[in-house]
């Protein structure tokens, strides 16, 4: 059957999408991009008018993750629960997905080298935790490992005692190490790479510390 076109009007709430008048009366919503070839006086089939709602909805989940990815990079399995948490339909879930990828928006790949270095710079952690906070995204197995092949853990946990070492200066030995190993355990490294690293703070603070007083 075919309709024609009678009215295409902004939205009010939302000039980003537009209201399609047919044959008289309010039809429906879409979103602009999606109607940019829609004319007033224009007959459309309701094959026509099913097709543009089909991409009217992966337009407007793709745009949803657009908005997500403004915040920080996210792993496709982090859009894909968002978009399931607003109800979108499994279908348009993944052609927004495979647009975002063509698109070079979303890419696990990168998001998972990206975690690994603003984890490594901002806050270091050992490659137990990188792990597990990189599997609660949703991210493969493979290429977790392979994001991690390069970590050094040893330079990481000695940079993450350095950083916390200023708090704890103050205390004994035995106090000192008990909380930097629980600090650096928390943060994912092994008994095996916080030993030396706490051992080294430890004599480099009370080294510094022994240099001023000697000044």
């Amino acid at each position: 059957m075919m309709h024609k076109i009678t009215a295409l009007t902004l939205q009010k709430r939302n000039r980003q999408r537009v209201n399609v008048y047919l044959d008289g009366e309010f039809a429906f919503g879409l979103s602009r991009i999606v109607s940019a070839w829609l004319r007033v006086g224009q007959e459309i089939s309701d094959e026509k008018i099913a097709q543009l709602q089909s991409d009217d909805a992966v337009e407007v989940a793709y745009q949803r993750a657009l908005r997500l990815l403004n915040y920080r990079p996210r792993s496709e399995s982090e859009i894909r629960t968002n978009l399931k948490k607003h109800r979108v339909d499994e279908g348009v879930i993944v052609d927004a997905l495979e647009r975002l990828r063509q698109d070079e928006f979303v890419d696990d790949v990168r998001f998972a080298k990206i975690w690994v270095e603003n984890r490594c710079e901002m806050r270091p952690r050992g490659k137990r935790a990188l792990v597990y906070e990189l599997r609660q995204r949703g991210v493969d197995p493979e290429i977790i490992d392979n994001a991690l092949v390069e970590i050094d853990e040893e330079q990481l946990a000695l940079a993450a005692a350095k950083k916390k070492a200023h708090k704890l200066s103050s205390l004994e030995w035995d106090d000192f190490r008990q909380k930097m190993f629980g600090f650096l355990a928390r943060r994912g490294f092994t008994y095996e790479i916080c030993a030396p690293a706490v051992a080294q703070v430890w004599a480099e603070e009370h080294d510094h510390a022994a240099s001023e007083e000697a000044i």
